[in-house]
């Protein structure tokens, strides 16, 4: 080659690796930017619920140190219980944050860490797409590598949880379970135990920020696995295995929350029996090459089965004794998807945590959907380690996302990889497909007609003589120029239509918080919906700092985030009768309820109400699984059928059963509801029908506030002297009190006695 060439050749490269990372940073640009929205339609505030618990979480930690935060226990939540916060949370969202932002401060920054949680999950996004390429690359070529960037940068399915204000675990998880996948691959490739090494370190932070690490954890042996049953064990697979295993367990067992976990849950034994398993390759392997054949074969089923044996044994006297965890419950729920309804409703009762609808794939994926089989079956025409890796990540991420909605995010990611390969291959071949030699061609088929046992069907030879007809007229066929300006042209237009779909899609469904809400009039412009934090500024303002509100679980990491209050419940969900026995308070009569409230300092009641509004997220709608959580453990005392009419309706109108009707939910949110109406015209309008000419009253509570809209509400617990100073009060309660005199005793009869 001449030196002119050499230094061509020098130039191109150079030029193209200046342009890849033009497109690189053009897409994490776009990634960022299509995150936005929420903050140009609104302001910089945190969304959902579980980030304002991170959001409170990561402030502490910013103001009181690293081990202040460690050793944090939170006597404002959970009431009276209180919550080791140090000890039962993944840390790494919180750490994450507070490091960028002291770094920004040693900086000289001025910036609030407000401003940093809104923004940490689309500047994540841009590393998601970084991974993405680096793992893509990995299984074809950077062309397709380009490609599954831009898809994982504007997906909807990605980014549904990595919108500016979801401030949640998964606004950096996704990153780390891409970039450790891409890791782990190219351990295997190369048998590093440095590769490895690093994989184990990322896996390690995985660890730290999410409880989807399991995913990780199981994903890694399972293609371990698969690779030993296709014969493909090697030292390179043993090598990078070990080294992240040993690794990356000793790592995660460093975090509080996970501790012994890795050694002692059921859904961390796949990893230990691969690891095993490896151990037992690695040695037959050798002893096969110090035995002769048939010994070594007479050898190898003994052994084999003598290990089964044992470790099946270990495993199962392990569990049994209680060593071992078995699997819980939400683990279960994969498998069993009436399991949760049955066993623990606190889990079916989550949105997330319902199967996934058809139309919510195509919605999340747009055209990914039908490229990401096309894109499975091309890994199949070469199959090599790695591809066998995005073969078993999707099919389990595609099993996983129809069991529950909330997975759509772990198939996402494959999603993308399977497509652009898919498209990558496509455009590989019609953007520079090279015409085959006209002569090569005919001969390959005239000796083909010659081998052949049978004399060739006619329409045999007609694909033949149309095939060489294509070679040699530059005209037709797939090779001409406009086939090539077709398929190209359509998949352009398709490409179009993904960014338009996606960037619609996260502009009206993906980019409202939950705490603002945001409807059209008639005119056609937006009107803001800011109930919520009215009450949460009123709750701050207007109530004492050591006022104890009790809400539904739903409500509490926004009231300890925004409101400052200490509450009996909240998103954690750690303690299920504590649940439950807010449950029973919202669904019992009032005599029943208010000695629940008094015996946990309840000084507040918070409801949301949507009736007004039509807005149908509210407690009316959740008051069955209250209903549900509260008869798992009181099914004497609450029993849902009671709720339900001899029709088997659930109805709030006049059809509405007594128990219905004397249940605290009912009349703390129909409580004066009446008086917005003409008389004998109040309508619920998210449950569409006409409600009783009179409403119902309250003795044991008095209302302390109603936003402007009606969406939440909040009551105040009367103290006993009130209610001796409210007549009518006196006397409902005195009734009520008679009747549970018996199960309250003596001594807490005369505690509540009435004047």
């Amino acid at each position: 080659m001449s030196l002119d060439a050499i230094l061509k050749d020098e130039s191109t490269k150079n030029f193209r690796s200046l342009l890849k990372v033009v497109i690189l940073l053009t897409i994490a640009g776009a990634a960022i930017s299509s995150r936005l929205f929420s903050v140009i339609r609104f302001e910089s505030i945190i969304h959902e619920f579980d980030p304002w618990f991170n959001f409170r979480a990561t402030k502490y930690l910013v103001k009181n140190g690293f081990y202040g935060f460690w050793d944090w226990f939170d006597d404002r939540t959970w009431h009276p219980l209180g919550r080791v916060t140090g000890g039962t949370l993944y840390p790494g969202l919180m750490v994450t944050s507070g490091v960028i932002y002291h770094i920004l401060r040693f900086l000289t920054f001025p910036v609030d860490i407000r401003n940093i949680c809104v923004l940490l999950a689309p500047g994540f996004s841009g590393l998601t797409a970084l991974a993405t390429y680096l793992f893509t690359k990995e299984m074809k070529d950077e062309a397709a590598g380009l490609l599954a960037a831009a898809f994982i940068g504007i997906a909807p399915g990605y980014i549904s949880r990595s919108v500016a204000g979801s401030y949640d675990n998964e606004a950096i998880a996704i990153f780390l379970l891409m970039f450790t996948f891409y890791l782990w691959i190219k351990a295997l490739k190369l048998g590093s135990a440095y590769w490895g090494a690093l994989c184990a370190l990322f896996y390690f932070y995985m660890v730290a920020a999410w409880g989807g690490y399991v995913f990780i954890t199981n994903m890694i042996p399972l293609h371990a696995f698969v690779l030993i049953l296709m014969g493909r064990f090697s030292p390179r697979l043993y090598v990078s295995y070990t080294s992240w295993y040993a690794l990356g367990t000793l790592g995660s067992m460093q975090i509080p929350f996970v501790g012994f976990l890795p050694i002692r849950s059921s859904e961390h034994m796949a990893a230990l029996g691969v690891f095993g398993l490896l151990q037992i390759v690695a040695f037959v392997d050798y002893v096969r090459s110090q035995v002769p054949s048939k010994q070594f074969q007479k050898l190898l089923w003994v052994f084999l089965v003598v290990a089964f044996m044992v470790s099946s044994a270990a495993l199962v006297g392990l569990t049994v004794s209680g060593t071992i965890a078995p699997w819980t419950g939400r683990f279960y729920s994969l498998w069993d998807t009436g399991y949760a309804k049955i066993h623990i409703p606190i889990i079916a009762s989550v949105s997330e945590h319902q199967p996934t609808a058809w139309p919510a794939f195509f919605f999340d994926l747009s055209m990914l959907i039908w490229l990401f089989p096309a894109g499975i079956y091309m890994l199949f025409q070469n199959l090599a380690d790695e591809h066998v890796f995005v073969i078993i990540y999707g099919i389990m991420a595609s099993y996983f996302a129809g069991v529950m909605v909330r997975l759509m995010l772990t198939l996402t990611p494959v999603v993308c990889v399977a497509a652009a390969i898919a498209l990558s291959n496509i455009f590989d071949n019609y953007l520079t497909l090279h015409r085959p030699d006209a002569e090569k061609v005919a001969a390959e088929i005239a000796a083909e007609e010659k081998k052949a046992a049978e004399e060739p069907k006619k329409t045999e030879k007609k694909e033949d003589a149309n095939v060489l007809n294509a070679v040699k007229n530059p005209e037709i066929g797939i090779f001409s120029t406009t086939s090539k300006v077709t398929v190209v042209g359509m998949f352009a237009i398709y490409l179009f239509l993904f960014v338009l779909h996606c960037t619609w899609v996260t502009s009206n469904a993906y980019s409202s918080p939950s705490v603002v809400l945001a409807s059209r009039l008639p005119d056609g412009s937006q009107h803001i919906i800011d109930d919520y934090r009215e009450a949460y500024y009123w709750l701050r303002k207007n109530t004492p700092e050591d006022a104890k509100i009790m809400s539904w679980w739903d409500y509490g990491y926004q009231i300890g985030g925004m409101a400052d209050r200490t509450t009996l419940v909240d998103n954690n969900t750690w303690n299920n009768t504590h649940i439950a026995t807010v449950g029973k308070a919202m669904a019992s009569r009032e005599e029943v309820a208010y000695p629940i409230l008094r015996q946990h300092d309840v000084d507040y009641v918070l409801v949301i109400f949507g009736g007004l509004l039509g807005y149908s997220g509210d407690d009316i709608n959740k008051f069955l699984w209250m209903i549900r959580i509260a008869e798992g453990v009181w099914p004497d005392e609450i029993k849902e059928r009671d709720f339900f009419t001899s029709r088997g309706e659930y109805r709030v109108d006049d059809g509405a059963t007594d128990t219905m009707k004397n249940s605290l939910m009912y009349k703390m949110s129909f409580y004066n509801y009446h008086t917005m109406f003409p008389p004998g015209q109040a309508q619920d309008r998210v449950r569409g029908v006409k409600l009783p000419a009179v409403g119902p009253t309250l003795n044991i509570l008095e209302e302390a506030f109603t936003s402007e809209n009606w969406i939440v509400r909040i009551y105040k617990v009367k103290d006993l002297d009130k209610l001796g100073r409210d007549h009518a009060s006196a006397v409902a309660f005195e009734s009520g009190k008679k009747k549970r005199k018996s199960k309250l005793g003596k001594n807490k009869v005369r505690k509540l006695r009435v004047v």
